[in-house]
């Protein structure tokens, strides 16, 4: 095991780029996690691990734990100095890992043909991106569509997921109305979720049939592109002066309902 002494190896700018920069992330087909749960669980859901580091405490203290994870790639014996620079937590575990990216494109005859799916159209938060998919995996959804927004690779995102990003299906489109279009045309119905008291409440929604119900960006909600595409609107009935949900909130209760 080689060891790693200053924050300014090559190996650490890197690691460091690719924890900031989604830019640099696509450029290179990495990116970063960090922490034993994830990085293990990473390594459990068959993501292709480049590189780890360990501090010694972490290495000693989750020796049974990191077994399989060091046995997968390059390890590197970090000082505490280093973990701190790599981390953005208050607290760093001291391990950490550079995986290789997922095939996260796919043509519309890959999808689940009875599925149910939940899409977000740029949503900009990657907490809420992270908590919807762990949501959606906890709930049985097919998948999660990311139209624009968030890089779901965001360590926010991968830390809010809980590996879920990682294990759940999850398809990246560059054209999400006309991805939509698509699975119309191969039977779904299009959901668009709004905070309008006109629209159809979503416990009148028929979910038995293939079904999408997007989320849209926290500010700005759905696009007039995604709306047009839609066969319906829906709603989460509000009572209060509240004048809309948070995405994840919304997309928790719409998921709740669509596989109730």
């Amino acid at each position: 095991m080689t060891e790693l002494t200053s924050k300014t190896n090559p190996k650490i700018k890197h690691f460091v780029k690719l924890r900031s920069d989604a830019s640099y992330r696509r450029e290179h087909g990495q990116f970063v996690l960090e922490s034993l749960r994830l990085c293990v669980d990473a390594f459990l859901s068959g993501t292709e691990i480049v590189e780890v580091f360990v501090t010694n405490k972490a290495l000693n203290q989750y020796k049974n734990e990191l077994s399989g994870l060091i046995s997968a790639a390059k390890t590197f014996l970090i000082t505490d100095e280093i973990s701190d620079k790599m981390s953005d937590t208050a607290s760093p575990q001291g391990v950490f890992c550079i995986c290789k990216m997922l095939d996260k494109e796919a043509p519309c005859n890959k999808i689940e043909v009875n599925g149910k799916y939940i899409a977000s159209d740029s949503v900009q938060n990657p907490s809420n991106l992270g908590a919807i998919a762990r949501t959606a995996e906890a709930l049985g959804i097919s998948g999660i569509i990311v139209g624009g927004g968030c890089d779901i690779y965001n360590p926010k995102a991968q830390r809010a997921a809980m590996g879920s990003l990682l294990r759940l299906p999850v398809i990246s489109v560059d054209n999400l109305p006309a991805y939509l279009t698509g699975l119309k045309e191969k039977g779904f119905s299009v959901y668009g979720a709004v905070p309008d008291s006109d629209a159809l409440p979503v416990t009148a929604v028929d979910f038995n049939k293939p079904c999408v119900c997007v989320i849209g960006n926290e500010a700005n909600g759905l696009s007039d592109a995604v709306l047009s595409v839609c066969t319906d609107r829906i709603t989460v009935p509000m009572k209060g002066r509240a004048e809309s949900l948070n995405a994840y909130s919304a997309a928790a209760i719409i998921m709740w309902e669509m596989v109730r």
